[in-house]
């Protein structure tokens, strides 16, 4: 993943985090414990070299970070297949979710106890429909 990343444009590594997310349409947002031990291995393997300090480090693929990008082309690609990104139904339902879990903390907080009971019993048939659904 991030040897192709980077074969677009040199990044930083907050970048490269970015980058990924934006790719899969957010879907997957590596984390910089996975990316920046990464970056370091490939820096000691002659792939990535690095300009910069701290926040501002850059990483750029070396000539034989492109050659091995270009070597694996192919396998690079497919990298990403894993994680092809949203459609737009999983997006809406996504905000569904978040606005059912507003909801649900508003109970939380803010309802009695009588509430509760009726919202536990709405949320048990939502959950055998959202079962039904999946069973067709």
């Amino acid at each position: 993943m991030v040897l192709s990343l980077l074969t677009e444009q040199p990044l930083t590594g907050y970048g490269i985090i970015q980058a990924a997310s934006a790719k899969t349409n957010g879907m997957w947002k590596p984390s910089p414990g996975s990316v920046y031990p990464t970056l370091a291995q490939l820096v000691d393997e002659e792939l990535v070299e690095q300009a910069g300090e701290g926040k501002r480090t850059e990483y750029t693929l070396t000539d034989a970070g492109r050659a091995y990008a270009a070597d694996h082309a192919e396998e690079l690609t497919k990298a990403w297949d894993s994680a092809p990104g949203t459609s737009e139904a999983t997006e809406a339902f996504i905000e569904s979710v978040g606005k059912f879990m507003g909801v649900l903390h508003q109970f939380r907080t803010a309802a009695t106890d009588a509430q509760r009971t009726q919202a536990a019993a709405k949320i048990d048939e939502a959950r055998k429909a959202l079962y039904l659904i999946l069973a067709e």
